[in-house]
Order: C-alpha cells, then structure tokens, then sequence
C-alpha cells in the first residue's frame, strides 16, 4: 500500500494517509478507461438534432404542373429531396445516445484512472476544507499554497459543500465534484486532484465493495 502526505491549506504536512491498492495502485486498463470516457460523453450528448423531410418542409400541397405534355420530368411537390428547398434524404433525426455501462467496468477504469494520477505525482490530500463563506479570494490563496494555481485541478469533497463549490465556479480550470459523483471523465481531463482525507477514505470503503 501507498503512503501519502495529508497538507493543510498552508502545505504543511499534518501527518500521512495510507491509500488502497484496490482504488490507487490497480493496473493499467487503458480499454477499459477509454470504454468509460465513451460512455460518459456519449450519456452527455443531447440527440436534439434535426433536419426536416419531405413531408415537414412548408409549402408543396399543389403540383406544381401537369403529369404529362410539358416535356419534363413528371413531379409531384416543389418540396421533393431533389428540388432546391425540398426536404432532407436520411439526415439526422433526433435519438437518444446514451446506454449503460456495467458498474463493475466503470470502478475498474475509475481505479485505474485514479492509479495512473498517484503514479505521475498529481494527487494532494488535504486534511480539509472549510470556508466560513465563499470567497474566490481564499481558494485561491489555497490553491496557490499548495502549488496547485494555474493548473486544471479536480477538487473532491465526501459530501456537498456550498461555499467550496461557489469559491470555486469562477476560478478557469477548476472543478469541484462529491466522491460519489468522481467519475474517469473527470479524472482524466484535470492535471490535478486535490482530495480531501475523508474523501479518500470514502473512496477506500467503496472499493472494498
């Protein structure tokens, strides 16, 4: 098992933490992280996109001239795929994208996600984080302290907090998420991961799940 130093907001070392090899020493399975940052886009993905048929383009109730004796070729509508403004031929309806992923795939790529982070050295554990009231001002100084300011960073709380969430929104590159909701996706697309210890001990007890 992996030891960790917990820091306070100042970066002092406040003592250490022991990490699960379940959660962050599990091996590669680079597929598998892949098949989930797939997944999670694709559950993201609205499907609101339309074009319209034949029969949806106004207009094109009357013939617009006889069946027969003109010369050219019969029609039935002005608002046929092959005229100018007549309707779309198989363009895209609106559909759902999603679909389910087994649970048990999206823990192996989150273990693994979360093992590649502690192997490159862009995970921090903080002992916690507390704000009397939200203030970009003080999460930045934070986050300054504990060299994490100008880098994509992922902070993960056990539980909702108002005041972290709201110190945080306005900040570029940073990103705040319950340990229930840490998902691969968001992992993988921050440098950094700024747990706090009850977060990780949350994560520890999930993984012997």
């Amino acid at each position: 098992m992996a030891e960790i130093d917990i820091k306070d907001k100042n970066n002092s070392t406040v003592g250490t933490i022991t990490l699960p090899e379940t959660v962050f020493s599990a091996s590669a399975k680079q597929g598998a992280v892949h098949g989930s940052i797939v997944n999670y886009l694709a559950n993201q993905r609205q499907g609101t996109h339309a074009t319209k048929t034949k029969g949806l383009v106004s207009g094109g109730g009357k013939k617009p001239y006889k069946q027969k004796g003109t010369g050219r070729a019969r029609a039935g509508s002005i608002r046929s795929p092959l005229w100018k403004g007549g309707g779309t031929v198989f363009g895209p309806q609106p559909r759902d994208y999603s679909y389910n992923l087994p649970r048990k795939a999206k823990k192996v790529a989150l273990h693994s996600a979360l093992s590649a982070k502690l192997a490159d050295g862009e995970i921090t554990v903080i002992d916690g984080i507390s704000l009397d009231k939200p203030r970009t001002k003080d999460m930045l100084a934070m986050l300054k302290n504990l060299g994490l300011n100008g880098k994509t960073t992922l902070i993960v709380l056990p539980e909702k907090n108002d005041s972290v969430i709201l110190s945080a929104r306005n900040i570029p590159g940073v990103s705040v998420t319950r340990v229930t909701d840490l998902n691969t996706y968001n992992v993988a697309v921050h440098t950094m991961l700024l747990i706090t210890k009850q977060a990780v001990e949350m994560l520890a007890e999930a993984g012997k799940k």
